[in-house]
């Protein structure tokens, strides 16, 4: 019987999994559910050594031996700073050591209570990973853990070898030992090649193949990135991809894009339908909340991760294999694998899609944004502002060659007029950024330089607030909220626009719309930067996009 805490079965079934055996065990209290789940199953080859700085050292020796990783597993305190010397050597040696801790719940670390002391990152820049594993209490609590343990070992051998430390912190009570056998666990593997993994997997091809809901996700890439249009036949039929428009050409020509739009049309039902069961993912950050819904409630059988670096980033907690590898390196590989069966999946996905209509909104801020990115010179850029703006452009069409770019790795609303300042300033191209009123007086400084070009055009989206914290279910039984989360307000941009040399437009109502639209996008070279300011009142704005998905559920 092992024990019954879910954060040492999912470490001791992971070590396993990947292969850690060999286990120097050092006596103690706060460990001893670790010692008697590892020394319990057949599985590990334990070792007992009673003086931590021997063990270190001793696991040092196991793994130089079998040339493969070798664990040493301590109790709290400053049992565990006696195993530095052994670490320092692995980390310099590139030897692949797992130093595990039992720690006290972070609640008790510096409370005078004994045997503590801050564990978590204790050999700092001397491992190769630091992980502190959570008491397992929920879901997402086992969901984080695996990935914390899958990502620790992961590292042992990453680009050469070196130490990684686990702590787990255990509470009270620690001796019950009523688990018949470990977790299956989720196990992420990472290859640094497709042959890697093929050599490994002889069934690939026919798993691969016999997958008949396979997705591919396209995030966040950058304006000059083109998906080969050498791949466009061989793959475009065979997958559903789906991107958003800061995506931009790194999918195939005939990608969905309005995915966000018909998932809210979609019943429970068709949602579950439409989840893959294969996912490949590449590229940077996703917008859509809806699609990471769909996906974490609905987890594909696979989740396959293209990377050049290797990271493991599980977005929908799915995560099963990581391809260090170009993405389009990638592709170019599965396609000489897939047969010439095209699915009805891609087809499924489109039709939902395609019968969701383009919106034809009252005068607010979503149908300013509208009529700009349909008047968009080609071959122009689009910066979208964080909050609103990124996702209402979402509901419009794009001409392809339109790049588009947000500050989407951490979507914050602090510098996105200031980014595209600076792009426009070497850039030979028409800058356009859409940008909410909270973001642009947040970062109003951006314009007080010496480096404004004529190229940049500025549409300043101004309804006196945040509005879309108003959308958020919920937050309307908050009585503080128009004040403190929507910070609503009174200020027009007039006098800092025009005081920084700029064309300035004010658009109060739906007549003056479109020939400021008109002004703002036109193709020809201006003189003077321009930035026009579209006033809507927010209580409409919320309205009027509420009852434009309200319609999306009759489609």
């Amino acid at each position: 019987m092992y024990s019954d805490k879910k954060n040492i079965l999912q470490l001791v079934a992971l070590l396993r999994a990947h292969g850690v055996t060999q286990v120097v065990l050092c006596p103690g209290s706060r460990n001893a559910p670790l010692i008697h789940t590892l020394s319990t199953h057949p599985d590990f080859t334990c070792y007992s050594v009673t003086d931590e700085r021997s063990a270190g050292f001793f696991a040092l020796g196991l793994a130089l031996n079998a040339d493969k990783p070798a664990a040493v597993c301590c109790t709290s305190g400053t049992a565990l700073l006696n195993l530095h010397p052994a670490v320092a050597e692995a980390y310099y040696q590139q030897v692949p050591l797992v130093v595990i801790s039992a720690d006290r719940p972070a609640a008790w670390i510096g409370q005078m209570d004994g045997q503590t002391l801050p564990q978590p990152e204790v050999f700092r820049t001397l491992v190769r990973k630091s992980v502190n594993l959570p008491e397992i209490h929920t879901e997402e609590d086992e969901w984080f853990c695996n990935r914390l343990v899958n990502e620790a070992l992961l590292e042992v051998d990453h680009h050469g070898k070196g130490p990684v430390h686990i702590n787990i912190p255990l509470s009270e009570p620690l001796f019950r030992f009523s688990t018949e056998t470990l977790p299956e666990v989720r196990v992420v593997s990472r290859y640094l090649s497709w042959r890697a993994y093929k050599n490994q997997d002889k069934d690939l091809s026919a798993r691969l193949n016999g997958y008949g809901k396979r997705m591919v996700i396209a995030g966040q890439h950058r304006g000059n990135v083109c998906f080969p249009k050498e791949l466009e036949a061989a793959l475009s039929g065979r997958f559903t991809w789906l991107a958003e428009h800061i995506g931009n050409r790194a999918v195939p020509a005939g990608a969905v894009r309005n995915f966000d739009t018909a998932l809210y049309a979609m019943s429970e039902e068709m949602k579950a339908e439409v989840a893959p069961d294969l996912l490949i993912t590449y590229g940077g950050h996703i917008v859509s909340k809806r699609l990471k819904k769909l996906i974490r409630e609905n987890p594909p059988k696979e989740h396959w991760h293209i990377s050049p670096d290797g990271e493991i980033a599980d977005l929908f907690g799915a995560l099963t294999t990581v391809f260090e590898m170009e993405p389009f390196e990638f592709l170019q590989e599965v396609a000489t694998v897939l047969v010439v069966h095209k699915p009805d999946y891609p087809r499924m996905w489109k039709n939902l899609c395609t019968a969701i209509p383009l919106p034809d909104l009252a005068y607010s801020e979503m149908s300013a944004i509208g009529a700009l990115l349909n008047s968009l010179p080609e071959n122009s850029v689009l910066h979208l502002a964080n909050s609103s703006s990124i996702r209402y452009a979402q509901l419009y069409t794009l001409h392809p060659t339109i790049e588009v770019y947000g500050n989407r790795g951490t979507s914050g609303i602090e510098g996105s007029l200031s980014t595209t300042v600076g792009y426009a300033a070497a850039s030979d191209k028409l800058n356009f950024v859409v940008i909410g009123d909270l973001s642009f007086f947040y970062d109003m400084n951006a314009l007080w330089n010496n480096h404004l070009r004529t190229n940049l055009r500025i549409l300043l989206l101004n309804n006196g607030g945040g509005e879309i914290f108003q959308t958020l279910p919920g937050l309307e039984a908050s009585g503080v909220s128009h004040r403190f989360i929507t910070a609503t307000h009174q200020t027009t941009a007039k006098g800092w626009a025009e005081e920084r040399g700029f064309r300035y437009r004010a658009v109060a109502h739906e007549s003056e719309l479109a020939e400021a639209i008109s002004f703002l996008a036109q193709p020809e070279h201006i003189d003077q930067p321009v930035l026009v300011e579209v006033f809507t009142d927010k209580d409409a704005d919320t309205r009027i996009l509420k009852d434009y998905y309200h319609q999306l559920k009759q489609v």
